[in-house]
């Protein structure tokens, strides 16, 4: 079993959305996903109540529980663990943290969402993790290169330390219709635009895991 913690000092950058579409795609034949919802907002049992089935399972915890739960999923024959925080609790977001065999930074290509990322990189680095940072809610690619926008964050990114994700998920009105539906875009639009970033993104978070 590996886990994924998705974390970010500040709200709104899409921590709880890439939560869902990950967990969608990592599930497969034998390979069972289990989803932790350890945010007190339980925006991610929100959507997982809108969904059709039980699949992913989800579990809701403190993160301080992650210790002993997680042994049991991976008993149980859990594939992938993925793991949603809290924007402010430090202590919380460091537990699901150590947890992890990956931790996933989001942000937003503005400048204030950037400025943010220091304190998340940082407390990643104190409990001896190295994060991948994830653009996300980016313009969408309108020619062959990178807006500005992203390029410049990527930049910025990199000038802080961090290992940034070559894939960027781009904000979409398909991934609004999908999450209030209860589905992911690669559910509600599987051969959309949105839908080949999440799965672009999702093989490049199985190499790092591999790696």
């Amino acid at each position: 079993m590996q886990t994924i913690t998705i974390a970010a000092r500040k709200g709104g950058v899409g921590k709880t959305t890439l939560a869902t579409h990950l967990s969608v795609i990592a599930a497969g034949p034998g390979k069972p996903v289990l989803l932790f919802d350890t945010d007190p907002q339980r925006s991610l049992k929100w959507w997982w109540d809108l969904r059709i089935g039980d699949t992913p399972a989800l579990v809701e915890c403190d993160a301080r529980e992650l210790v002993k739960i997680l042994p049991a999923a991976k008993q149980e024959g859990v594939a992938y663990a993925i793991v949603d925080t809290p924007p402010h609790a430090e202590n919380s977001i460091a537990d699901a943290m150590r947890a992890a065999d990956l931790v996933l930074v989001p942000t937003r290509p503005g400048p204030f969402d950037l400025a943010a990322v220091a304190t998340t990189l940082d407390l990643a680095q104190r409990v001896g993790k190295t994060p991948l940072a994830i653009i996300n809610h980016a313009p969408p690619r309108t020619g062959q290169g990178e807006p500005a926008i992203i390029a410049e964050a990527r930049e910025t990114l990199i000038r802080m330390g961090a290992t940034v994700a070559v894939s960027v998920i781009s904000q979409r009105v398909a991934m609004s219709h999908a999450v209030i539906g209860g589905q992911t875009v690669n559910e509600f639009e599987p051969n959309g635009r949105a839908a080949a970033e999440m799965v672009a993104l999702w093989s490049e978070i199985q190499a790092k895991l591999k790696g």
